[in-house]
C-alpha cells in the first residue's frame, strides 16, 4: 500500500513512519508514503495558498488551485491502478470513521489523505478533487494532519504483515462488532486483585466462553448501539439475556 498526504506540516507524519508498528512496517516497505507540501504550487512568492472566503466571515479558506494540483500530482505518484485508490479529506463534516470502513480502505493499493486547515477547503475541491469526506468524531481539531495518521494507523493495523500476528488485528474491539473482553498478565495478584480464575484453568472452551460473555457485558454496558446493530448467535442471545437479568436485579 501507498499512503500519500497532502498537508503543509509534513514532518508530523514521521510520528507514523518511524515509530511503532508502523514506523518499522514502513522501514521494512511493507507500505509508502510519501507527503506533498501544497505550498509547492502558490502562485506567490510568499506561498501563500489561503484567502477571505466570499461573503464574508471569520477566518480564512484554503484555495482551490494549489489543493487541485497537489492531488493531481499524488494521483500520478499512485502505484499501480488508479481504480484502487481514494482521495479522502478529513473533515468533521464527514461520514464516521468505522471498522467496516478501515477494512475496506485497507484493500486498496492507494490512500491520498487531504488534511484541510483554517476554515477548511474551497467547496470546488470537494467536488472535483476527494472522492469521500471521513471524520474522526464529533469534535473539531486544528488540522487533518492528527485525524490523518489515526486513519493510517488503523488502515495499515489490517495490511498483512504490518502486524507480527494478524490475529491480533482480528480480535480487537469492534473487529467482530463487539467490544474486546477485560486483558490480564502477571502476576497473577496485583495488590490484593487477582485475576479471574477461569484464565489459569487451562480450560480454553471455558476461557472462550467468558471473554465471549465479557464482550457482550461490556458491549451492553458501553455500546449498547453496537449490540442494535449485530445479528447475534444462539449462544450470543443466551448469554445476552442473562447479562440484561442481571442488570435488573
Amino acid at each position: 500500500m501507498k499512503i500519500q498526504a497532502i498537508t503543509l506540516f509534513p514532518e508530523m507524519f514521521q510520528s507514523i513512519t518511524e515509530y511503532g508498528v508502523t514506523g518499522r512496517a514502513h522501514k521494512q516497505g511493507i507500505w509508502q508514503f510519501a507527503a506533498i507540501n501544497p505550498r509547492q504550487f502558490a502562485d506567490n512568492k510568499l506561498g501563500y495558498i489561503d484567502d477571505r472566503p466570499f461573503g464574508g466571515g471569520v477566518g480564512m479558506v484554503m484555495m482551490a488551485e494549489p489543493l487541485l494540483k497537489a492531488i493531481d500530482l499524488a494521483k500520478q505518484n499512485c502505484s499501480g491502478s488508479l481504480n484502487s485508490s481514494r482521495v479522502i479529506y478529513l473533515s468533521p463534516q464527514g461520514a464516521p470513521l468505522t471498522h467496516n470502513k478501515v477494512k475496506s480502505l485497507s484493500e486498496l493499493d492507494n490512500l491520498i489523505l487531504l488534511c484541510g486547515r483554517y476554515e477548511g477547503v474551497d467547496e470546488r475541491v470537494l467536488q472535483h478533487g476527494v472522492d469521500e469526506e471521513i471524520s474522526i468524531g464529533d469534535f473539531v481539531v486544528s488540522g487533518g494532519e492528527l485525524p490523518a495518521m489515526m486513519l493510517m494507523d488503523a488502515v495499515l493495523r489490517l495490511v498483512p504483515k504490518v502486524l507480527g500476528e494478524m490475529a491480533s488485528a482480528e480480535q480487537d474491539s469492534f473487529a467482530d462488532g463487539l467490544l474486546d473482553y477485560p486483558h490480564y498478565t502477571r502476576p497473577a495478584v496485583f495488590q490484593g486483585m487477582a485475576v479471574p480464575e477461569v484464565l489459569t484453568s487451562g480450560n480454553h472452551a471455558l476461557i472462550a466462553a467468558w471473554r465471549l460473555e465479557q464482550s457482550l457485558r461490556r458491549t451492553f454496558l458501553r455500546r449498547p448501539d453496537l449490540l442494535a446493530k449485530r445479528v447475534l448467535l444462539p449462544q450470543e442471545i443466551q448469554l445476552l439475556q442473562k447479562i440484561q437479568s442481571e442488570s435488573t436485579e
